[in-house]
């Protein structure tokens, strides 16, 4: 199998998930090589020199005063990375781990963080190999980067800490030596370069963008399901009023919804059962729309900093110098997972709405209360929208912004910090929130398809109603919803099944 090459320049979040989930492999570009190797060479003169250079021969933070000679740099990194791993709560999940050393490894390409080779080397190793350290997902404040959680990365390759290698955790030390490798020594720069950077920050806000993108897509797909199911009128996804406010995300969730109900008896016009119809049919071009605009922000954003240099300090060997800076601040994740936290709330407010108007007798257009043909007996979806409302109010929570806050640290040398990596965590857990609330929303979209004497649905619907009752049939009377919702959540989130469905209708747009 091919490699994907890494130079610190060339990431994109394709080339992130095949890594990360589909478990490539990854090597250094030759040009990358030589830049590792030039900027090392100017740090070792530093070191031998005795130059005064924060991190390579001074303290940290606060300590950034006190000169540290060169016979103490070893014990100076290994301290480092020793004592800020001060990391707590559930792990990372394996993806998010494997996309931070990805990350950290790219960023270290670009020749400008003075570490050696070797070291790098044994990071890329550890990804080839699947030696996955164990990294606790809380303790970092999202400036002077990810340095809690980046410092149990780098325990695993100095042989302490824990890591999983094919399944079984282990230590440290033993996953290496059932890798076939051997922990490093880490030198002069060499921590810093490791643990200053905002990697965690930005894999686990990755991933979550990722499964964001496959969400706003199938949130097309669903409410165009819903749409059918309440006999929607479709007149309002004509693309010259959409062409009158071009937002690009408005357009092509018009578009979207358009060609997915291309040939669907289901829909209705203007006028033929009423006027108009609630916001959150009537409006999905606008809604979906908005969030999608701030998911194409986010990805530039977010390939930008994939390929980007977060430590400090920074070393440039054509001038010679190493300056201390501040890319390592997380500010510009920050702003952008909360941004996109906001975002993927609203697919999900919407969905919530919308599957209440199924529900609803009030709201549903002749379809029975709650979905059930036997209602009183059997509460039918009652409780699914009990449970998808309770979903979406913890999302109207976890929405609430992290970057807005800071808490100086080191006695307020670093005074202010992004908060960053709390944003990615909780924009993690609104995606899988919102996944879950859509899954609902279309489960009883289906039913309510059965539940209508007209099932003459688009081509593209009719192929997600069919692949669903493969996996759940029409619920006649109550049973266990769970099971059901989340054999609806398997089928939703597969990738393979937004393949199918843009196959036939080609590509659903954000």
């Amino acid at each position: 199998m091919k490699k994907i090459l890494i130079d610190g320049s060339s990431l994109t979040l394709k080339s992130l998930e095949r890594v990360t989930r589909g478990m490539e492999q990854v090597e250094l570009s030759e040009k990358a090589v030589q830049k590792i190797t030039r900027a090392r060479n100017l740090v070792e003169r530093f070191v031998e020199e005795e130059k005064i250079v924060y991190g390579i021969t001074t303290g940290f933070g606060k300590f950034s005063d006190v000169f540290i000679n060169k016979e103490d740099a070893k014990t100076l990194q290994r301290n480092l990375i020793i004592s800020h791993a001060c990391g707590v709560g559930d792990s990372l999940s394996e993806d998010v781990v494997r996309g931070i050393m990805l990350l950290r490894a790219n960023a270290l390409t670009k020749g400008n963080s003075g570490i050696r080779l070797v070291t790098l080397n044994l990071l890329i190793d550890m990804l080839n190999k699947g030696v996955h350290p164990i990294v606790p997902e809380k303790g970092s404040l999202g400036a002077s980067g990810d340095l809690a959680p980046l410092a149990h990365m780098v325990l695993v390759m100095i042989g302490e800490g824990e890591a999983i290698y094919k399944g079984e955790k282990m230590t440290g030390a033993e996953a290496l030596k059932a890798a076939s490798l051997e922990p490093v020594e880490l030198t002069s720069k060499e921590g810093l370069a490791l643990i200053n950077g905002t990697q965690v920050m930005t894999s686990v806000g990755a991933h979550a963008l990722i499964d964001a993108i496959k969400l706003c897509k199938m949130s097309d797909i669903v409410a165009s399901t819903t749409i059918e199911a309440l006999n929607g009128i479709i007149d309002a996804f004509d693309d010259r009023i959409h062409q009158l406010r071009p937002h690009k995300g408005q357009i092509n969730t018009a578009k979207n919804i358009r060609t997915i109900l291309n040939d669907s008896k289901m829909t209705t016009n203007q006028g033929e059962l009423r006027v108009q119809d609630a916001y959150t049919l009537r409006c999905i071009p606008q809604i979906h729309g908005a969030s999608k605009d701030a998911l194409s922000y986010a990805i530039e954003k977010v390939e930008i900093e994939m390929n980007s240099v977060t430590d400090n300090p920074l070393i440039f060997p054509e001038t010679e110098q190493a300056i201390s800076q501040g890319n390592f601040h997380g500010q510009p994740m920050a702003l952008i997972f909360d941004y996109l936290a906001i975002a993927v709330s609203e697919l999900a407010n919407a969905s919530e709405r919308r599957l209440e108007r199924l529900v609803n007798p009030a709201l549903s257009n002749g379809l029975p209360a709650f979905l059930t043909p036997v209602g009183g007996l059997n509460s039918g979806f009652m409780i699914v929208q009990y449970s998808a409302a309770s979903l979406v109010s913890e999302n109207k929570v976890l929405a609430h912004p992290a970057s807005v806050d800071s808490i100086p640290s080191s006695a307020n040398q670093e005074d202010h910090v992004s908060m960053g990596t709390i944003a990615a965590r909780k924009l993690r857990d609104i995606v899988f929130n919102a996944s879950y609330v859509l899954s609902m929303e279309w489960l009883a979209s289906v039913q309510a398809i059965d539940l209508r004497e007209n099932k003459e649905m688009s081509t593209a619907t009719k192929f997600g109603y069919n692949k669903l009752r493969e996996e759940s049939s029409m619920i006649i009377k109550d049973r266990v919803m769970n099971i059901e919702i989340e054999k609806t959540h398997d089928l939703l989130m597969k990738q393979s099944f937004v393949n199918e469905i843009e196959e036939m209708v080609g590509e659903i747009e954000i």
